[in-house]
């Protein structure tokens, strides 16, 4: 009597594992790039370091909120193949690249003149300013070979295949390396030579998407050529998850704005802290992203039995991870902020905060699942709408306890109610029924 549940949630297991542990290594990979050039231009010196600094957090700003040529191609792929149309699966992945690329341009466009504007809304100080610029108006032009990898990424994985990404981001961050070493060590080209080997190892990434989906075109007899309606489709697809996106990017930047102001400690031991939390969210993102996948897929096939099953599973693999990861906080946390600094003061600031981390990771735990999930039946507007509901709540919390000096303490109990709110309209949403519309299309 009790193999006949195992079985399935055997099943489960297995297929999340197949599609969660290659989305992990992918999602490890993406920020290597950044850190290749960091290691390399750190060479040039303090300044040409700065402005990489600079011009990354710009562009990381920017790729962050079009993250959703990602999640919306997932969903809408996945959807498609459960539902047996392979054709129209691939069609609608096209759209979206296509859409990626559309975007792309006209990001050059409106970034190109804006250069300056932009390096100066980020403070640059006038020694990093010049480098800050070059590598921004290099790295302009991939671009749109950054956002062709986010929706190559999501036909991919729409298509249950996380392996292939995997394998690209390798391929991509070691073209980076060679290509960084050859133009800013060997031809002595500066930060813009890091530029260019970034953006020629992108444009190569891009390129490889570009082929494959072409060859699965072709098999299933799929048109290329883009199509107005499919890019309206795409483009209206993914405006709830830019506004998700975006009221996500806001918290993380009122967050380092508030823990700066508190003083020169709180911001080192925030940033730490932070890096912490950033890392195991790429596990939690993994688990995530297979439930974009699984979710849009049995939604398409319109096995709302087979959607709960899965959905229940994940939801425990988030539990349980997250419980893991907050006792492995607890038990490294006596030694951990040792690794960062010799600071006294950072060192105190960061070890209370470790507390906090850990124990908000079996919420984030659930909360980026259920996100994933929820991005996977297409929910779209609903993630937008709670999500602006968990900043708002983040926002007057965040400022009270700074002005009554509560400290870093103060400001990551802010982030945990933050997470609370999240988890409570993402909860409340995923024990009902109206998030599970079946069907090829939403």
């Amino acid at each position: 009597m009790t193999t006949t549940p195992r079985r399935p949630a055997r099943t489960h297991d297995r297929e999340i594992l197949r599609l969660a542990v290659p989305a992990f290594g992918a999602l490890v990979a993406e920020p290597l790039f950044l850190l290749t050039d960091s290691a390399i231009v750190g060479r040039l010196g303090t300044e040409p370091l700065g402005g990489l600094g600079v011009a990354g957090q710009a562009l990381s700003t920017l790729v962050y909120l079009c993250v959703f040529l990602a999640y919306g191609t997932t969903a809408g792929v996945a959807r498609r193949l459960g539902a047996g149309d392979m054709r129209a699966a691939i069609r609608q992945g096209i759209d979206g690249m296509w859409l990626a690329l559309a975007i792309g341009l006209v990001l050059i466009a409106a970034g190109w003149p804006l250069t300056s504007l932009i390096v100066e809304a980020f403070g640059a100080s006038p020694a990093v300013t010049p480098y800050a610029e070059t590598y921004l108006k290099v790295s302009l032009f991939g671009i749109p070979s950054m956002l062709v990898i986010l929706a190559g990424t999501g036909v991919l994985r729409g298509l249950q295949d996380t392996r292939t990404p995997l394998l690209v981001s390798i391929g991509g961050f070691s073209l980076n390396a060679v290509l960084n070493v050859l133009f800013v060590l060997v031809l002595d080209w500066g930060i813009a030579g890091a530029a260019w080997g970034t953006v020629i190892a992108q444009t190569g990434s891009a390129a490889v998407y570009v082929l494959v989906v072409l060859r699965a075109a072709r098999r299933h007899g799929a048109p290329v050529r883009p199509d107005l309606d499919g890019l309206k489709t795409s483009a209206t697809a993914g405006f709830g998850l830019l506004v998700r996106t975006a009221a996500l990017r806001v918290v993380l930047i009122v967050g380092t704005s508030i823990a700066a102001r508190m003083g020169d400690e709180e911001i080192a031991a925030y940033q730490v802290g932070f890096q912490v939390w950033t890392l195991l969210a790429f596990a939690l993102d993994a688990i995530a992203i297979a439930g974009q996948a699984i979710t849009g897929r049995y939604l398409g096939a319109s096995d709302v039995t087979g959607t709960r099953a899965v959905t229940r599973r994940m939801v425990w693999w988030g539990i349980w991870c997250g419980v893991a990861f907050g006792l492995v906080i607890l038990l490294v946390r006596p030694w951990l902020p040792a690794l960062f600094t010799a600071d006294g003061g950072v060192h105190d600031l960061l070890f209370a905060t470790l507390l906090i981390v850990a124990v908000l990771q079996p919420v984030a735990g659930v909360v980026f699942v259920l996100d994933g999930i929820l991005i996977g039946a297409g929910d779209g507007a609903y993630l937008a709408a709670t999500t602006l509901v968990a900043t708002v709540a983040f926002l007057p919390t965040a400022i009270i306890l700074y002005r009554a000096d509560a400290g870093l303490t103060g400001l990551w109990a802010a982030i945990g109610l933050w997470m609370l709110t999240r988890l409570l309209t993402l909860g409340l949403r995923a024990r009902g029924d109206r998030w599970m519309v079946t069907g090829a299309v939403r």
